[in-house]
């Protein structure tokens, strides 16, 4: 590997989903003026909102909420066109 490619402030940084705790370790170059204690050490933390642990992409919680109805004027508008 290359030396010095990378960054002086390229570490180890907690990341933590605000929506379900959920804290996970990477490295990152990314800038925190909070810490967190995590697994016996204290690492940088950065919060998000959401991550793969909440995301219902990968959750498979996904769900189609059509209040307005627009799932049914596009079908409506569209018939016509039916074959």
């Amino acid at each position: 590997m290359k030396k010095d490619i990378h960054p002086e402030n390229y570490r180890l940084v907690a990341f933590k989903d605000m929506s379900n705790d959920d804290v996970f370790l990477t490295k990152s170059t990314a800038v925190s003026n909070e810490t967190i204690e995590f697994e016996g050490a204290e690492y940088p933390l950065i919060k998000m909102e959401i991550s793969r642990t909440s995301h219902p992409f990968y959750t498979g919680k996904s769900k189609l909420i059509d209040t307005a109805g627009r799932i049914d004027k596009f079908k409506n508008k569209y018939a016509k066109f039916k074959k």
